[in-house]
C-alpha cells in the first residue's frame, strides 16, 4: 500500500476516533444548551445541535432538502477527495496530511448527520458580546486542512512566480 494511502487511514481514523469520542462525551454528559465555563469570558463547553452546515448555513431551508443536501454531498466529497489524492505524489506529505484532515473531517461530521441529522458542536469561543458560533473537532480538521491547501497553493505560486521572473 503506498505511504500516502497509509497517513490517510491513520490520520482519517485518528480525527475521526477523536472527533467522535468527544461528541459522545458532550452528547451524554451535557443537556442540549449547558455550557461549562472553561476560560471565563473567552471559552466555554457548550452543547449545541447543527441541523446546517458552517455557521448555521441551510439550518432554516426545507427539512427535506436540508437532509437530502447534507446526507449527500459527504460521499461525493469524500470521492472527490480521494481522486485528488490519486494524483498527489506520495512524497508529499504536506498535500497529503492536508486531503487526511479534510477526509477524517468530514466522516467525523458525517457520522453525526446519519445518527441523528444533526451535527454535535461544543467548542464556544466569545469575547465580551463577539461570540464565535460553537464547533466541533471535526471541523476544525477540515478548515485546517483546506488552510494548509491554501498555504501550499499560495507558497507554490510564489515559487512559480520567482521561476518566471528569473527567467
Amino acid at each position: 500500500m503506498k505511504k500516502k494511502y497509509i497517513w490517510l487511514i491513520a490520520i482519517a481514523g485518528f480525527l475521526i476516533a477523536l472527533d467522535q469520542l468527544v461528541k459522545l462525551y458532550i452528547h451524554t454528559h451535557f443537556h442540549l444548551g449547558e455550557s461549562l465555563v472553561v476560560i471565563p469570558n473567552f471559552f466555554n463547553l457548550t452543547y449545541v445541535r447543527n441541523f446546517g452546515a458552517a455557521f448555521g448555513f441551510l439550518a432554516e431551508s426545507h427539512p427535506s432538502f436540508r437532509e437530502l443536501f447534507f446526507l449527500s454531498m459527504p460521499p461525493i466529497a469524500l470521492v472527490i477527495i480521494l481522486g485528488i489524492l490519486r494524483g498527489v505524489k506520495d512524497t508529499d506529505t504536506k498535500q497529503v496530511i492536508a486531503l487526511s484532515s479534510i477526509f477524517g473531517g468530514a466522516i467525523g461530521n458525517y457520522v453525526d448527520r446519519l445518527r441523528f441529522r444533526y451535527v454535535i458542536d461544543f467548542l464556544d469561543f466569545h469575547v465580551g458580546r463577539w461570540s464565535w458560533p460553537a464547533f466541533n473537532i471535526a471541523d476544525m480538521a477540515i478548515v485546517g486542512g483546506v488552510g494548509l491547501l491554501l498555504l501550499l497553493m499560495f507558497v507554490e505560486n510564489k515559487k512559480k512566480e520567482k521561476t518566471e521572473g528569473a527567467a
